[in-house]
């Protein structure tokens, strides 16, 4: 069985960290570092985009900047079929 992660890079799916800065509740001017990582699309990042939604709904600690990182873990390039099995390069 493939595992979820692994056919999710083959639809195209890369590993996508985020560097969220925010300004704490009570001390807007202070600010504090979440990371996040997900599997996402780039260049749109509909993952990263549900989830910062998500935080300025329900989080109180504004948003200050993010930084994303992506990277495409395997490409088509990088695997072929020998004889029916998958092997990678």
């Amino acid at each position: 069985m493939v595992s979820h992660d692994f056919a999710r890079q083959m639809e195209g799916y890369g590993l996508t960290t985020a560097n969220i800065l925010y300004g704490l509740p009570d001390h807007p001017n202070l600010l504090q570092t979440f990371i996040w990582q997900q599997y996402d699309l780039a260049p749109k990042f509909p993952v990263l985009r549900k989830f910062l939604d998500f935080w300025e709904r329900e989080i109180e600690g504004r948003l200050h900047s993010v930084t994303v990182a992506h990277s495409g873990l395997i490409k088509p390039a990088e695997f072929r079929t020998v004889n029916g099995v998958m092997t990678l390069h």
